[in-house]
């Protein structure tokens, strides 16, 4: 495959696209297409309370310099606030970091859905791991908690067992499935409270459910399909200017077995997975709960505002037809996308252990 190809490759997936967006939109116009969240998965307690001394621990990184929350700070919707995320000692990465709000009722983890999104332990671990964000060694990161006695103790509380890089994964896995939407207005409005939503909301979720389209894609309890699409969102200019990104997402393609991956000088999505043409420039519908915390938007963060992102939508491209909203209609739409939004946690970083040598012959 040569660089030539990758438009061709969306264009061919434009006609499908349109076809879907307008047939989920007449389905989600006589359904409305929504639901209120899912019930909160159950929780060991226990584990997610140890998982939450580990999300905000640097020693769980290669360096001891970043932890969980460096790049999924609960401040910033649990993101990191920057359009491209940046990893271990300072490497650049080539997409944005997204929140994880209800991220265990999702489909697929990654943008590229390259992880189910039922097994949330290996997404820790691929985190933790991977060279290009914690580049920690598991058999490091068991032997650092070791030295810790809290520690000791909460793994015996939760496993019975000691530090083992499995259940580091795991406990972790158990506090993220906390991390939840609470209190939006769009909730509240769908579980019967019809005061919940302004007149300007109103209109844009009928806009957003029918003539926008916005529902096919964004429909159900997680206001997202779950699967994966190429809506012709640009990569951020960024990583056409910086050789740093382009490295790592050529490592990245690398890694993947990307086929001519060394021609490639775009993100490809889910082509990466599946090496399938047809995948090109898919990547994973978001879920829209709490959208208005976790700017900037997009697999590239290449859109700073909720206005901009309406704006790229009501625009078209190749993959997508252009809506043809008024600029009130576009104004209602982000109202109702900022009613999606529950209240910002308030969650400080724990008070976390010391290191204490261990005494032999108590290993």
């Amino acid at each position: 495959m040569t660089d030539r190809q990758i438009p061709f490759a969306r264009l061919a997936f434009a006609a499908g696209c349109a076809a879907t967006i307008l047939a989920g939109a007449a389905v989600a116009q006589d359904m409305q297409g929504f639901a209120p969240l899912p019930d909160a998965p159950e929780i060991n307690e226990v584990r997610a309370a140890l998982g939450e001394m580990l999300f905000f621990d640097t020693r769980l990184s290669g360096d001891t310099a970043n932890s969980c929350a460096t790049c999924h700070d609960p401040a910033r919707g649990w993101g990191d606030g920057a359009a491209m995320s940046t990893g271990y000692t300072g490497v650049e990465y080539f997409r944005n970091a997204p929140g994880l709000f209800n991220v265990a009722d999702r489909n697929y983890l990654m943008w590229d859905g390259r992880l189910d999104g039922a097994d949330l332990g290996t997404l820790v671990r691929d985190m933790l791991t991977e060279s290009h964000t914690m580049h920690m060694d598991s058999r490091l990161a068991q032997e650092r908690l070791k030295q810790v006695p809290e520690y000791m103790a909460m793994f015996e509380e939760a496993y019975g067992a000691e530090p083992y890089g499995g259940r580091i994964y795991g406990a972790i896995a158990e506090y993220i499935k906390t991390i939840r939407t609470e209190n939006a207005p769009f909730d509240a409005y769908l579980r019967g409270d019809a005061a919940a939503l302004s007149e300007s909301a109103a209109r844009g979720m009928e806009l957003f459910a029918g003539e926008a389209g916005c529902a096919a894609c964004h429909g159900g309890a997680m206001l997202s399909d779950g699967g994966l699409h190429a809506t012709g969102a640009p990569d951020h200019p960024e990583l056409q200017e910086n050789a740093d990104r382009q490295i790592t997402m050529l490592r990245h393609f690398a890694t993947m077995g990307t086929p001519n991956y060394m021609n490639l000088r775009e993100d490809v999505g889910q082509y990466v997975v599946t090496k399938d043409d047809a995948d090109i420039g898919k990547f994973v519908t978001p879920s829209l709960w709490d959208v208005g915390q976790t700017a900037p938007y997009m697999h590239s963060g290449v859109f700073p505002t909720l206005a901009e992102v309406v704006a790229f939508y009501d625009a078209g491209n190749d993959a997508i037809a252009p809506l043809g909203l008024s600029e009130a209609q576009e104004a209602d739409l982000v109202a109702f996308l900022e009613s999606l939004t529950g209240d910002a946690p308030e969650i400080p970083d724990p008070d976390l252990p010391d290191y204490a040598l261990r005494v032999v012959g108590e290993n």
